[in-house]
């Protein structure tokens, strides 16, 4: 048996352990057209870095025949023009939350996705790549040591998640990052402010459906789809000073430096907000307002992606 960590290779809500069979291996016998995706907000974005891909995705073998600036300059590809265009990959070189845009706007079509580290933490590409540098990985992809896979997801009413999904009062520490990102340091203030105070007031959120965990609940809920199921993790701090380390960890993206206990695998589950309010929502990073209860699926992407982890 073959087990790809963190990974879909075959079909069903279980998404479990596949065998040598289901496989598909990638390889590249003509020079396939390619578009790039990127986006100035990303993380890590800077002008040469795009430049220097773009010149390794054409030295690779690919025929790059278009970049796309979201949202700057263009809208995201629609399958519609790709297959016009004779598009057989489209690369994302973004965050988390653009990624998870154009998978999400791409589910059905015939080609394929190559997920780059764009952003800041780059979580999905971690888990189909590892920790390799976007260079590295288009050179692996055109040399064929790659794969085709379908990775599993978090379904909601709002939204898939491909990187994770997080629920409760300290999901308000996303806006801060967004400030922090657009360098408004004023509203970076102001946020961070509200978010302290909706952390520490605030109702927590409980896992409902299982009934598991801490029944008065948690700040924080953070869902993450891997190949065993849906990996509950909570985030249990309890002093002024957990919060606010735990809110720091939060703007790096870096949920578990902060005190945390995981609840368990599970293919679906109900989330609740203790005092019957709309829960606040993180989902791959972009905040979103929620519902008093949310129900959280595991599924998986709807179109190809290509992995050399």
């Amino acid at each position: 048996m073959v087990s790809v960590p963190g990974l879909s290779l075959g079909e069903g809500p279980e998404l479990r352990e596949q065998s040598a069979a289901d496989l598909r291996f990638w390889r590249m016998e003509s020079a396939p057209k390619l578009w790039l995706v990127t986006n100035t907000a990303s993380g890590s974005y800077s002008a040469d870095a795009v430049d220097a891909l773009a010149a390794t995705i054409r030295d690779a073998g690919f025929e790059l025949d278009r970049s796309v600036c979201f949202p700057d300059a263009d809208d995201l590809p629609e399958i519609a023009e790709l297959d016009e265009a004779d598009v057989g990959i489209v690369a994302v070189f973004t965050g988390d939350g653009t990624i998870n845009a154009v998978i999400t706007r791409l589910s059905g079509w015939c080609g394929k996705i190559l997920v780059l580290p764009g952003g800041t933490m780059n979580l999905l590409s971690h888990r189909l790549h590892g920790e390799r540098e976007a260079g590295e990985i288009v050179k692996r992809v055109a040399a064929g040591d790659a794969y085709i896979v379908r990775p599993p997801l978090v379904r909601s009413q709002h939204g898939d998640a491909l990187a994770g999904f997080s629920a409760g009062p300290a999901a308000a520490w996303y806006n801060v990052r967004e400030a922090m990102r657009e360098a408004d340091i004023q509203q970076m203030l102001d946020e961070a402010g509200e978010a302290l105070r909706e952390t520490i007031q605030a109702p927590m959120v409980r896992l409902y459906q299982p009934c598991a965990g801490d029944p008065e609940g948690y700040p924080l809920i953070e869902v993450v789809p891997v190949q065993q199921g849906l990996r509950v993790v909570a985030y249990n701090a309890r002093s002024l000073g957990d919060y606010v380390l735990q809110g720091w960890a939060m703007l790096r993206r870096r949920f578990r430096e902060g005190p945390h206990e995981v609840i368990g695998h599970f293919d679906r589950l109900v989330l609740e907000d203790d005092a019957g309010q709309p829960l606040n929502l993180s989902i791959d990073g972009e905040p979103c307002a929620g519902s008093p209860r949310e129900e959280l699926t595991l599924a998986r992407a709807e179109v190809d992606l290509l992995a050399t982890a």
